[in-house]
């Protein structure tokens, strides 16, 4: 084989192990790879390159010396806003997984939250016979029939970031969303004694930010404080959000605080406090989950705090469960699982930002990465 064609086979490895991974807007990836494979070439380094990355084959045969042989299952992961980064490190977990276990999977269903799009999306799964869906379940009732029928044909799944008390699903795994708010909304009368909040929501009523801003509200009630709660619906695009929250605050300019229930409103928020001072003028503000953006604007002090949810495990763990459910036929995989409500303020998202992992959706790269010294993040 000539160092040309081991370069281009090196490249296909690497494309197959991330297919289905949503990169960031203006990245070529296939450009990216090809251009690195062939300068590994150039100086020999294909053979490295090649051993590095692996095949399928390969992910397989690890996968079955602990779980046997299984077929290359296929897997549908359904989302409601495919391009969020959010959801950047989601779906390294996702890609992850199934290299780890030799499985395939297709990223689908909507950028803007289309409640619609995403039922086709399950719909498609099941006519196409896949062997697992996972689905953010956003809307209450919607997912009922189109589950059931999954669930019918032999085809397991699951929830994960958003879930609805009356689907069939086999489990979620996912934050505690009403809990989140109402630790949020407790954060937040501790803040701010008295006078107007805001809080930013992209979607109201989605079932995997409603509850965060309904367990707020709840808090703040209990507490008993003259806090009056405005609502602030900005939209699932992440520049209308923006956009949103700096007319909100033009118009709004006595608010003494501001908060976000989502990551997207959270990051754009930060961006607000910053190019307007807000901080030093004494309006509170905090949010929700780890942007590469909201890191380093928690840590500038711009906002007090946000929450993880840990992303990553929200992609990971749904491909485990799917795997392990056709693997040891239907007796073990599904469990419910809560990825937890994890508070940063601006020393302890240090970690966070001197770390560029796929656990945070900061970098590509597999790696591991040191515990620094002193408290553990």
């Amino acid at each position: 084989m000539s160092t040309t064609d081991q370069a281009n086979e090196a490249v296909e490895r690497l494309e197959f192990a991330d297919r289905g991974l949503v990169e960031r807007p203006g990245f070529d990836r296939r450009a990216f790879l090809r251009r690195t494979a062939l300068t590994g070439a150039a100086v020999g380094g294909v053979s490295s390159l090649l051993s590095a990355c692996g095949s399928s084959a390969s992910s397989s045969s690890g996968a079955s010396s602990v779980f046997g042989s299984a077929p290359t299952y296929k897997f549908t992961v359904v989302n409601h806003v495919t391009t969020n980064p959010f959801f950047v490190p989601t779906q390294y977990g996702i890609a992850d997984a199934c290299k780890l276990l030799g499985c395939s999977y297709q990223w689908t269903g909507s950028e803007s939250s289309n409640v619609n799009q995403m039922v086709n999306a399950v719909n498609t799964a099941v006519a196409s016979g896949v062997d697992g869906i996972a689905v953010a379940l956003i809307d209450l009732h919607a997912f009922n029939e189109p589950v059931e029928k999954a669930l019918a044909a032999g085809i397991p799944v699951v929830s994960y970031n958003a879930d609805a008390a009356t689907n069939k699903r086999l489990s979620y795994i996912g934050q505690d969303l009403f809990l989140a708010g109402e630790k949020m909304g407790e954060k937040i009368v501790a803040a701010v004694p008295s006078g107007e909040v805001a809080i930013f929501i992209a979607t109201p009523g989605s079932a995997n930010l409603q509850p965060r801003i309904e367990g707020a509200i709840s808090a703040i009630k209990a507490s008993g404080k003259p806090i009056t709660v405005h609502t602030v619906a900005t939209g699932a695009a992440v520049p209308g959000e923006l956009s949103a929250i700096e007319a909100y605050w033009v118009g709004h300019p006595n608010t003494k605080g501001m908060y976000a229930v989502d990551g997207g409103d959270t990051e754009s928020l930060a961006k607000v406090m910053q190019k307007n001072g807000l901080a030093a003028k004494g309006v509170k503000a905090g949010g929700f989950d780890l942007t590469e953006n909201t890191q380093k604007l928690l840590k500038e002090g711009n906002i007090e705090f946000t929450i993880d949810q840990q992303p990553y495990l929200q992609g990971f763990l749904p491909i485990v469960q799917l795997f392990q459910w056709h693997d040891s036929g239907s007796l073990t995989g599904p469990a419910e699982v809560d990825t937890g409500l994890k508070f940063l303020n601006k020393e302890s998202v240090l970690p966070y930002v001197e770390s560029k992992s796929r656990y945070e959706g900061t970098s590509a790269e597999a790696k591991v990465i040191a515990v620094k010294a002193g408290a553990p993040a």
